[in-house]
């Protein structure tokens, strides 16, 4: 086999192989875990403990992430009317981000009676990354406001996150610099020979051929 022909079915193989890897890599991690929740209500302070659910699904340039409550939390001495509790939460970023995001959802659709556990629907945003890598998103502070009054229910029990995402930053950067190769290494890599080149990668296989200059 010629050295032309064989540096190309390197480069192929290469380029096989990568896409193989990215293919088989894990994109997500969910898991439900146990939230106990320490709430400060204006009667006073109550506890409970949830199962928390997180799920990311890609939109756009980013995630949308909803956050799922399995049980309710805290309660009210008098009925919650239609429409009268507006739940908010933050799901603390870990991993390759950090900080927090905001989750909001509509308010409860039918009447909480009292002295019943508040069940939250579904809350939901939108995460962009900023960085590429794996991020965790955990459960934080629920916040629920209702006739005129505040709740925050904060987790005691340093809960491990529900969700972990393989993501990439916009742009596709990952605020650091590629690594340098050497001139070997480049010609394995990008699998040069003659007047074409061969870039090879999980995205696919492209090749860009140079017109030679006829002499005149």
């Amino acid at each position: 086999m010629s050295n032309r022909k064989r540096s190309a079915a390197l480069a192929t193989a290469a380029a096989l192989a990568g896409a193989a890897v990215w293919a088989s890599a894990p994109v997500a991690m969910a898991e439900v875990v146990d939230v106990n929740y320490s709430c400060k209500t204006p009667i006073g302070d109550k506890s409970a403990v949830s199962p928390i659910d997180i799920k990311g699904v890609k939109s756009g340039s980013g995630y949308k992430i909803t956050m799922s409550w399995q049980k309710g939390v805290s309660s009210s001495p008098v009925e919650l009317g239609a429409g009268s509790m507006e739940p908010s939460a933050t799901i603390k970023l870990g991993g390759a981000d950090s900080g927090t995001m905001t989750v909001t959802g509509a308010a409860n659709q039918a009447a909480i009676p009292e002295n019943t556990p508040i069940k939250i629907n579904d809350l939901s945003g939108t995460y962009t990354p900023e960085k590429t890598g794996k991020v965790t998103f955990t459960a934080a502070v629920l916040t629920i406001k209702a006739l005129g009054t505040t709740t925050t229910c904060t987790p005691t029990n340093s809960p491990g996150p529900s969700l972990t995402l393989d993501v990439t930053a916009s742009g596709g950067g990952s605020g650091d610099e590629l690594p340098q190769t050497g001139p070997e290494d480049s010609a394995i890599a990008l699998g040069t020979f003659g007047g074409t080149v061969l870039l090879a990668g999980a995205a696919g296989v492209l090749w860009l051929t140079r017109r030679r200059q006829q002499p005149s």
